[in-house]
């Protein structure tokens, strides 16, 4: 397989590296994936983490296992393990269900390979596609707020809402990000901080709470975020806490925007009710640990609830930023929205 390198994502010399989210910004581990297993680990403990990026990591390590020689038998049982790891990003869904038709061809290595290709380049056209729309509704010293992470790292190109930032900001028409921490991981204050940082972007770091004041006092111009799945009627499950910003959003009459590739479409999903939620370690939120110390600021037998994801009902947004064009939420009340995502 030819050598691929994305921020967070590599294929050097026939073998898979990821980048530790988790360690990120402090440090920038790479990590070689050589197992389903260990893939299903990392995504798990979100060192791999962004809905397109974990379907391509997946696709492509499928693609060099059948290279290496595993057999369909192996293959397939790796793929039903993988489309298991987290149950909230269609993505991986969607873009294993392409890699399951090319193991089924008579050349599955061939095929698998190609189609792993594919969809990593299929991946950066949606970013550049979503962006170039995105844009187009940002205006001149816009201070938008965002939520979670992304940009670059999620994804095998320059990102989703991220994206749409970063092209606006070269158009000379963003004044500041503020940037949502995103309890209880994160995300926000330690990958959409760094990469804003290494774009030279603008940015404030904030802690979610503090959204609903910059709000009232007219701060934020607009909201972008992305999204894990969307639902046939305009539903959006993304990272915990982006309802909450829509619902602010709503009440202080500033836009909220998502933006997401045609492939986080489930068209099978009839509203967000039916979109499976990911709940997540309770130590998430009594505590930190891992490898830059730990403490942990609950009681230790305190009960917690961990959705890592919510869901934004479509009502409350302003527009889906798709890499085929902008959906408006008159259009979804009149119905098209299905007919525009998988045109």
């Amino acid at each position: 397989m030819q050598n691929i390198n994305a921020t967070s994502m590599r294929v050097l010399d026939n073998r898979l590296w990821i980048l530790d989210q988790q360690a990120l910004p402090q440090q920038k581990n790479w990590y070689p994936v050589l197992t389903a297993q260990e893939l299903i680990d990392h995504i798990r403990a979100l060192r791999v983490r962004g809905a397109p990026l974990i379907g391509l990591t997946a696709s492509l390590l499928l693609a060099l296992l059948a290279a290496e020689g595993m057999s369909r038998a192996e293959l397939t049982s790796a793929l039903a393990h993988l489309l298991a790891a987290r149950p909230t990003a269609v993505n991986l869904m969607n873009n294993l269900a392409r890699m399951r038709e090319a193991l089924a061809t008579a050349d599955y290595i061939d095929a698998m390979g190609r189609e792993a290709l594919r969809l990593v380049e299929e991946d950066r056209g949606l970013c550049d596609a979503i962006a170039a729309h995105g844009a187009t509704l940002v205006g001149p010293g816009s201070r938008l707020l965002t939520h979670c992470n992304t940009g670059g790292l999620a994804t095998a190109g320059i990102g989703t809402a991220l994206g749409v930032i970063r092209r606006a900001h070269q158009q000379g028409n963003v004044r500041r990000v503020w940037v949502d921490e995103t309890r209880p991981l994160l995300q926000g204050g330690r990958l959409t901080a760094w990469e804003l940082g290494e774009l030279s972007i603008p940015y404030i770091l904030i802690c979610d709470a503090m959204a609903a004041g910059l709000m009232a006092r007219g701060e934020v111009d607009a909201v972008w975020v992305g999204a894990d799945r969307i639902a046939a009627n305009g539903d959006v499950a993304n990272k915990i806490g982006t309802y909450s910003l829509a619902v602010l959003a709503r009440y202080h009459g500033v836009p909220f925007y998502v933006a997401a590739p045609h492939t986080t479409h489930d068209a099978a999903c009839a509203n967000g009710d039916g979109i499976p939620i990911e709940q997540r370690d309770a130590g998430e939120v009594t505590g930190v640990s891992g490898g830059f110390g730990s403490c942990r600021w609950a009681p230790e037998n305190a009960e917690v609830y961990n959705p890592a994801f919510d869901v934004t009902p479509a009502a409350l947004i302003s527009a889906w930023v798709l890499d085929t064009g902008v959906i408006t939420s008159d259009q979804v009340a009149a119905g098209v929205f299905r007919q525009s995502l998988v045109s």
